[in-house]
């Protein structure tokens, strides 16, 4: 396993993280002065600053990107809906290989109309199949492009409402079904916080191997977690054993980014952007 012990090379910043305190340009400003040499954006921050800015910006820093956040949210009530769906994810293929990202990150979905609060039906395994049905047509415009796409498997607290594929067996065997050749082009993003209780995860960590590991996101979970949404922990606050986990990726062919992704409206969200990145730093040499 690599040590992280005496730099942070290979530690990246989720925008999320500082999204409270900092515009765009200013995350990817303060993180090159820090030395973090990657990030993943959200594109509603992208949209924000500008896409072509955003470009500029990373290639006059060298900030490399970790992954592009996000595609995916398939499922719809209606044909229209699910073209309209798959139209957003071209375009965030699109925006992701303008901006060199390695992956588009996808959060597949749920319930059609369950993120608004409005559920419009309670048969999860139709939102299952339009999750199948729209990554089988994204993949036609991914491999147009060459942008994989890294599937996201949320905790089951989320799947009603955010993502119905909720752990990395069934995120794998959506892989193999629709990639069983393993082009590169369609994988997994292994986010600590959604998948550190699965007894299988260390197992389904081998099968996917280094062609499926795309991604790994790293924060903590909390005891007792306040917010299931907006309470990720700092590493090395809560009950994961993210060098465990870490491990088990890289033995499976994993060598990228540890990227840091934290959603902490009551704590992180409230501190200056600088120190939130600066215990980044610290938490990455020893908790990761």
């Amino acid at each position: 396993m690599r040590d992280f012990s005496h730099d942070h090379r290979w530690l990246s910043i989720n925008t999320a993280t500082v999204r409270a305190q900092w515009p765009l340009d200013r995350i990817v400003d303060e993180c090159a002065r820090r030395g973090i040499r990657a990030i993943s954006p959200w594109r509603d921050q992208v949209a924000a600053a500008g896409l072509e800015r955003v470009a500029e910006r990373l290639r006059a820093t060298g900030i490399e990107l970790s992954g592009y956040c996000r595609g995916g949210m398939f499922p719809a009530a209606t044909d229209a809906g699910r073209r309209e769906a798959l139209d957003d994810n071209r375009r965030a293929i699109d925006e992701a290989a303008h901006l060199g990202a390695p992956c588009v990150v996808l959060v597949v979905g749920g319930l059609p109309g369950a993120l608004a609060g409005h559920p419009a039906s309670k048969d999860i395994a139709a939102a299952r199949r339009d999750v199948r049905d729209g990554i089988a047509a994204t993949l036609e415009h991914s491999r147009a492009a060459r942008m994989p796409l890294a599937i996201e498997p949320l905790h089951p607290m989320y799947a009603a409402d955010r993502a119905c594929v909720n752990t990395l067996e069934h995120a794998l065997d959506l892989c193999d079904a629709l990639d069983p050749a393993r082009t590169g082009l369609l994988g997994v993003a292994v986010d600590a916080y959604h998948v550190w209780w699965d007894p299988k995860l260390e197992a389904q960590i081998a099968r996917a191997g280094r062609e499926r590991l795309l991604a790994f996101h790293v924060c903590d979970w909390l005891v007792p977690t306040r917010d299931l949404l907006n309470d990720r922990g700092m590493m090395g606050d809560g009950v994961i054993d993210l060098p465990r986990l870490r491990g088990w990726v890289e033995a499976a062919g994993y060598a990228g980014y540890s990227e840091v992704e934290i959603f902490s409206a009551e704590n992180w969200w409230k501190r200056d952007g600088g120190e939130v990145l600066d215990t980044c730093i610290a938490r990455h040499r020893t908790a990761v």
